[in-house]
């Protein structure tokens, strides 16, 4: 019981939010009228319940002229009921499709911000397969809360209504019981609810499992895709290192959970169908077996008979709605279990972001950039690195060097402001705009403009503009192709991506830039070119650069060594050498 007002309060919590939005006049009306056709249904079903008795008395008694009139009185009770359930099911689907738009923008919005997406990989991805809680586990949501939801209300309201007629109907039960006479009112009443409340009880304790079996096969089936994505997209690679029967061996076994819990699925739903199936044949007859012998005492005639078998297979079915909806309500609250598993680790990653680990006072007049007792540290709270004081002037080149692994790159998260874990500050000037290049840049797939102005749209960019870029990084020869959609990331190469990262930065022109071994792919002269033209078309910029390479040091102004066998390693300067671009500053092809 604890477990179902839970569940009622986590579909509470997730659903008012969207009746309470910007659109809640939208949702409260198309919601109100699926409700008000929903009641037209069940009212429409009470008119041909009562169209029953005059019909089939009409039967009986062999009268024509009656029997026409109550095919006329039902074409028009069929039409209205019609109407009604076209245009609940129109209604329906539009609050639907709106209502997930207004979720998955919610979801988008909340996983995206403060870059909570990174933080929860950082995190071990607490929440398994965002991709899948968005796109399918939101759609799964809002369908069944909306059927289930308005069936059930459809179900409350029929139940009282036939609960009426019902009871009307059937009138006392005489028993003797030890030599005493026991009337009980409504009888009939009594039996449908005491037979559906058997039949729920019993199918709950049958398919009490699927609840968790459905939670696994949607968590393994979208495992399965995501190892699929990944084998597409680095195929190069796979091929590269005949990598084929290791993936074919791991999807293998992604595909045996999926294989294992499946037949799990169906032994539950087997055994629930065993039940179910019989339990709704039996439904079919129960009510005649009930009200038959007051037909054949000859107390009721042939109408009353199926009004009130109708009227009692209504009220039995509104008490059985739990068995014949068990399969949707399992699958339903499944769904609902992700979803708040995935805004719980949405709150937890969400939880200091407010405040950065580091903090980024922004300073008026402050030409440079200042790190200042920066502590940086790993996810699970271990000291990486310490730099004391380190201040870099505006226009200055550093290069940072040290060990594989030393946690450089970490470092320079640190210094972006996207690393959740350590202290410190990092001081640069109010009005500075900070522009990362990583080893492996970041190419959209769709148009090549798009990818080389993006973030920004496409339309601020003259195309002239983009052409001489391209040109300028030793890329020319996709001047031509700039409205062209393609999967860029597998058509170029790394040092093409990585020029095509060195272009991005032209563009947006930052006042810090810190490249993560961003021309790594590029020979020597290559990137002293690239260096050179960085220095041309940024002169004020600052640059903080990661290397291994020994002639990294001839391009920087100034290097600084992570210094220390064990962490937490500390930055210190270890030369100063001047940086002599080349003559001409022509970047190789």
């Amino acid at each position: 019981m604890r477990a179902l007002f839970t569940l009622i309060g986590d579909i509470r919590r997730l659903a008012m939010p969207y009746f309470r939005s910007e659109e809640r006049w939208t949702a409260i009306g198309l919601l109100a009228a699926v409700i008000a056709l929903e009641l037209a249904w069940v009212f429409a079903t009470v008119l041909l319940n009562e169209w029953n008795v005059a019909f089939y008395n009409a039967i009986q008694d062999k009268d024509f002229p009656a029997f026409q009139k109550q095919i006329l009185v039902f074409c028009g009770l069929a039409a209205g009921a019609i109407g009604v359930a076209v245009y609940q099911v129109y209604l329906k689907q539009g609050l639907e499709i709106r209502w997930r738009r207004w979720l998955t923008k919610r979801y988008l919005d909340a996983w995206l911000s403060d870059d909570v997406h990174y933080r929860l990989r950082l995190s071990g991805d607490a929440a398994d397969n965002p991709d899948q809680r968005i796109a399918e586990d939101v759609q799964i949501f809002v369908n069944r809360t909306i059927s289930v939801g308005v069936g059930l209300l459809g179900t409350v309201v029929s139940l009282f209504s036939f609960s009426v007629i019902l009871w009307n109907l059937s009138g006392p039960l005489g028993l003797k019981l030890f030599g005493h006479e026991i009337n009980i009112p409504g009888y009939l009443f009594f039996a449908a609810l005491i037979y559906a409340a058997a039949g729920t009880v019993i199918a709950h304790f049958i398919g009490r499992p699927l609840v968790k079996l459905n939670f696994d096969q949607q968590r393994y089936e979208a495992d399965f895709r995501v190892d699929l994505v990944r084998v597409r997209e680095n195929g190069e690679q796979i091929a590269l290192l005949n990598g084929s029967p290791a993936e074919d061996r791991k999807l293998d076994g992604r595909f045996s959970r999926i294989f294992g819990n499946f037949v799990d699925l169906m032994k539950a739903q087997k055994r629930l169908t065993w039940f179910t199936a019989g339990y709704n044949q039996i439904s079919t007859i129960f009510p005649y077996v009930v009200v038959a012998p007051a037909y054949f005492a000859g107390q009721i005639q042939l109408g009353q008979l199926m009004q009130t078998a109708s009227a009692f297979g209504s009220v039995q079915g509104s008490f059985s709605f739990f068995i014949s909806s068990y399969v949707t309500l399992a699958e339903w609250a499944s769904v609902v279990h992700r979803l708040t598993g995935f805004e719980t680790a949405i709150a937890k990653a969400r939880v200091g972001a407010d405040v950065p680990a580091f903090g980024m006072p922004r300073e008026a007049g402050s030409q440079g950039l200042t790190l200042r007792d920066l502590d940086v540290r790993l996810p699970g709270g271990a000291p990486l690195i310490q730099t004391g004081e380190i201040a870099i002037d505006r226009g200055e080149r550093v290069l940072i060097t040290g060990p594989s692994g030393a946690g450089k790159t970490t470092l320079l998260r640190a210094i972006a402001g996207i690393w959740p874990f350590g202290s410190g500050t990092v001081h640069r000037n109010e009005d500075q705009r900070l522009l990362v290049l990583p080893q492996k840049p970041y190419v959209p797939v769709g148009r090549l403009d798009v990818a080389l102005t993006y973030p920004r749209p496409v339309d601020m960019v003259p195309k002239e503009r983009l052409t001489e870029i391209l040109a300028a990084v030793g890329l020319p020869a996709l001047a031509d192709r700039l409205e062209e959609e393609a999967l860029w990331p597998h058509e170029l190469s790394l040092g093409e991506q990585q020029r095509l990262a060195i272009a991005r930065a032209l563009l947006d022109a930052p006042d810090v830039l810190l490249l993560d071994e961003a021309t790594s792919a590029l020979d020597e002269p290559s990137e002293a070119a690239l260096y050179a033209l960085l220095q041309d078309r940024l002169p004020h910029a600052t640059f903080i650069s990661i290397g291994h390479r020994s002639t990294l040091a001839d391009l920087h102004d100034r290097v600084l060594h992570l210094h220390g066998d064990e962490a937490p390693r500390t930055l210190r300067p270890v030369s100063t050498p001047m940086f002599h671009p080349p003559e001409g500053g022509v970047v190789p092809v």
